[in-house]
Formats: C-alpha cells, structure tokens, sequence
C-alpha cells in the first residue's frame, strides 16, 4: 500500500486527487496541507488539512502529490528532497534553473521527483504526435486555452509541446508580419520558431490546438480536458511508478513507454 499525502489538498485539483487516491485499491491518503484550508477536512475521511509538510513526516508518507503554484511546490519539493519523500508534481513554472536545483537536491536525497506539464493522458499524445508531424510541415503554431485562474501563460504544456516541435525541425519558414497593430497579437514567440497563443476564459479548464502548415494543407491537433479527473490516471500512474525512477523525471512520456 502507498501512503500518499497531497499538498494544496483544499483546492479544486488537490480534492480531486484526494478523492482519486482514496478510490485506487493500492493507496492509501494518509495526509493533506494546504495553509489556505487548515483545519477544513478531507472529504470522506477524518484527515484534517494541516498547515505544514511535518503533517506528511508524520504520517510515514512515501509519495507525496503536488498541484499548488510554483512558489509553494519549490519550497515543497525542498522539503520533500531533506525528508526522503518522494514527489509528484503537476505544478507548472518551473524553470531550468529549478530543474537544475530538484535534479541536485533529488540526486542526494533516497527519494525521486516526477514533474509534468499535464497529467492526461490525450494531451501526452497530442505532444508527441505534433512532435512527429513537424518535420513535415514548414509553419506552426499553438493556441493553450485554459480556466481564469491560471496564473502561468503560456501553460507548460504549450511550451513542452513547442520546445519539442522546435527540436524535432529547424525548417521554419519566417514570420511575414512586419506591422503589428495590437501589441502581443502574434503572441509568444518559442525557440524562435513556434509561435503561442494563451487565452485564459471562464468556462474553459484545459484546452491545446497545434496548428501545423504547408502548401495547400493545414493538420490540426487538438486536446480538450473538460473535468479534472482526465488528469487522474495519470497522477495515480506517476504515484505508483515514482520510486523506480531517477532523481528527477520531467514528462509523462517516460512512464507510458516504459
């Protein structure tokens, strides 16, 4: 059994992953922070929220989950690295500098660090069939749509997809614009060839169109997560494989080809 203990547990994706890891036969929830919630319960369990990770140390926690803002995960996964915990994480914003800092501080802890940009299985494919479909076109670019209380734009998954395109082809043809009307119109501009475009809407939770072009044809990949428990096969697959993994592993991509 797997005692998962979840940070930011009284947010709309912690309670969901609560719930997700109080359904699966081979876990068990054994603990849940979240400062903005201390004291409120868990629902269908006597869990208290507690303020603190010392609540995980408490519980004799193996793994725990991660879905809160960049800020608070660093300082996380700081502790999770001194305490031998391992961690999995959809928290997104991280940049190199922190991927660099987790690989050190997991590199000398008896725990492992799993990251990903996004959790549902679809959006994975999406990634890599855009990734395989670049070679063959010479324009792309991606429109991310997501809730308005996202924080982060572009989200990482749009930029995961577009470091990967930008890799996998350094044939792209260059931007015509020359008279930009409206600041920001041609949106972000990734490895200097994949352009992105964030919206952030009510109504909306997770959302990627990559659109790919050439002579004559355009191939759009699209994924769409309407409720947050497409993200939970994945959150429970990264929960049991974590510490069978190195130090630090970035991507979902490892777990489904191993």
């Amino acid at each position: 059994m797997i005692r998962v203990g979840v940070f930011g547990a009284g947010g709309r994706m912690g309670a969901t992953v609560c719930a997700a890891v109080l359904g699966a036969p081979d876990c068990e929830l054994v603990a849940a922070v979240d400062p903005n919630h201390t004291g409120e319960r868990v629902a269908g369990t006597e869990i208290d929220i507690a303020d603190s990770p010392e609540a995980l140390e408490a519980a004799a926690t193996d793994v725990s989950v991660d879905f809160t803002v960049v800020a608070g995960a660093r300082e996380n996964l700081r502790w999770c690295a001194a305490h031998d915990v391992h961690a999995v994480v959809g928290t997104t914003g991280f940049t190199e500098d922190d991927l660099d800092e987790l690989e050190n501080l997991f590199g000398h802890s008896s725990a492992n660090a799993f990251i990903a940009p996004n959790f549902a299985i679809g959006a994975v494919l999406m990634m890599r069939f855009a990734e395989q479909a670049a070679p063959w076109f010479e324009t792309a670019e991606i429109i991310e749509l997501h809730h308005d209380r996202k924080v982060d734009a572009p989200s990482g998954t749009a930029m995961r997809t577009a470091h990967r395109m930008a890799a996998a082809s350094r044939q792209w043809a260059p931007d015509p614009t020359r008279d930009v009307v409206a600041e920001g119109a041609r949106g972000g501009l990734v490895d200097g060839a994949i352009r992105v475009h964030s919206v952030r809407m009510r109504g909306m939770l997770a959302h990627q169109e990559v659109i790919l072009g050439a002579t004559g044809e355009t191939l759009t990949v699209r994924h769409d997560s309407y409720d947050r428990s497409s993200f939970m096969p994945g959150v429970l697959l990264a929960v049991r494989k974590v510490a069978g993994l190195p130090s630090l592993t970035v991507g979902l991509d490892a777990l489904l080809d191993s």
